[in-house]
């Protein structure tokens, strides 16, 4: 069996290739256009409640008959709430972040869902498939948001050889080149979030996906190593400004209170001065805006040339 079809078994998509869990960016509309087009769509559960999430979900279901996966990042006050919602909404797949999901998988599991928790380390990689992860996405720092300290080049042949669970490679990664080179890692597909910033179905603003557009390949910043939590994004009036004062005598507190609002101010804003602009240092490739399809056939052509119709 070709290394790539366990993903897509897995997944049940046409392609191994994920759209990444983007928070207040991926909603039903960009995940339901990745899906159509093949891949494996994800809403990201960190853009509402309960009520917004479930109305999301049952969107994607109008707009595709594929399947299509939710995100959840394991932190804050209403977690167990969206864990209980995913497993009764029965959705394919749920991809996790910020923590363990061990606690969840046996409900999720009970429910025929697949999880895929995305991992930093190959100790976690390890911990969860001891924790019953059908799949990891191995995401090295070059992603955007939330970032780890390992590359990707680095952390995905590790944790492929520290699990038997598919690894699904994730950072820097845009077009074919990348999935064939996550392939020769030893990775069964790819997630990919950045490329899909220029999707004409990516509800960001004009001025966050013009950034992206414009970006060159020094066009990121990583802020938050201060708080142990670091962000990968686009340079900014905002996150030069953070930058700087992670250096100076700033309370913590205050620290953490700059960042507040800044992505929904870039997200749905388009504000150039209070806006945090995620993106991945891949930014620098993504030159056109596409509709998800579109991009998702192009990767997929590039990467079946590359290695000789041996996806």
């Amino acid at each position: 069996m070709k290394r790539t079809a366990v993903l897509c078994d897995l997944l049940g998509t046409r392609y191994p290739l994920m759209q990444g869990g983007m928070a207040h960016i991926s909603d039903a509309r960009l995940a339901a256009a990745v899906s159509n087009g093949g891949g494996l769509g994800i809403i990201s559960a960190a853009s509402g409640n309960a009520e917004q999430i479930a109305a999301q979900i049952d969107e994607a279901r109008r707009l595709t008959d594929r399947p299509f996966g939710v995100n959840i990042m394991l932190r804050g006050d209403n977690i167990d709430e969206i864990a209980k919602l995913l497993a009764e909404k029965k959705v394919a797949v749920v991809t996790t972040g910020a923590g363990s999901p061990a606690a969840y998988i046996p409900m999720w599991r009970e429910a025929g869902i697949k999880v895929i928790p995305v991992i930093s380390t190959a100790a976690m990689a390890q911990l969860m498939e001891k924790s019953g992860a059908d799949a990891v996405v191995a995401e090295g720092t070059e992603s955007g948001g939330h970032v780890g300290e390992m590359t990707t080049m680095a952390l995905v042949p590790q944790v492929c050889d520290a699990v038997s669970i598919p690894v699904i490679a994730a950072g820097g990664i845009a077009d074919g080149r990348g999935f064939a080179a996550a392939v020769m890692l030893g990775a069964c597909g790819v997630q990919i979030g950045t490329r899909f910033l220029a999707a004409a179905e990516c509800p960001i603003s004009e001025e966050y996906k013009t950034r992206v557009l414009k970006a060159k390949d020094t066009s990121t910043i990583v802020t938050g190593r201060r708080l142990g939590h670091p962000v990968r994004s686009l340079k900014s009036v905002f996150s030069r400004n953070y930058a700087k004062a992670e250096y100076t005598d700033i309370s913590d507190e205050a620290l953490e209170a700059m960042a507040v609002g800044t992505l929904r101010a870039a997200v749905v804003d388009g504000d150039p001065k209070k806006g945090c602009f995620l993106a991945g240092q891949i930014s620098g490739l993504v030159n056109q805006e596409q509709p998800a399809a579109e991009i998702v056939a192009e990767i997929m052509a590039q990467a079946e040339k590359l290695l000789g119709g041996t996806l």
